[in-house]
């Protein structure tokens, strides 16, 4: 979790967010998307870092990610009972 803190330090809460060794990207649209999306795969790369396509999900409207479903109307936490 450091690991990926330190790489994507600059990238931070601006269009990513790391969870232990989850990465969420998000944007406002679709070109701005491929853009922070290139970002984070050239950082990967340029850290000798390889990502598991096997658990790989791009270009999703919806995800669910630490408790909480982050779409387009914002984020919302599950409800636990």
């Amino acid at each position: 979790m450091d690991l990926l803190n330190r790489v994507f330090m600059l990238h931070m809460d601006k269009f990513m967010v790391v969870f232990i060794d989850d990465i969420l990207i998000y944007s406002k649209g679709k070109e701005e998307h491929a853009k922070n999306l290139m970002i984070m795969l050239q950082a990967l790369t340029d850290h000798q870092l390889h990502a598991k396509l096997s658990k790989c999900q791009f270009w999703l409207e919806e995800v669910t990610f630490s408790g909480h479903v982050v779409s387009m109307e914002g984020i919302k936490e599950i409800c636990r009972k």
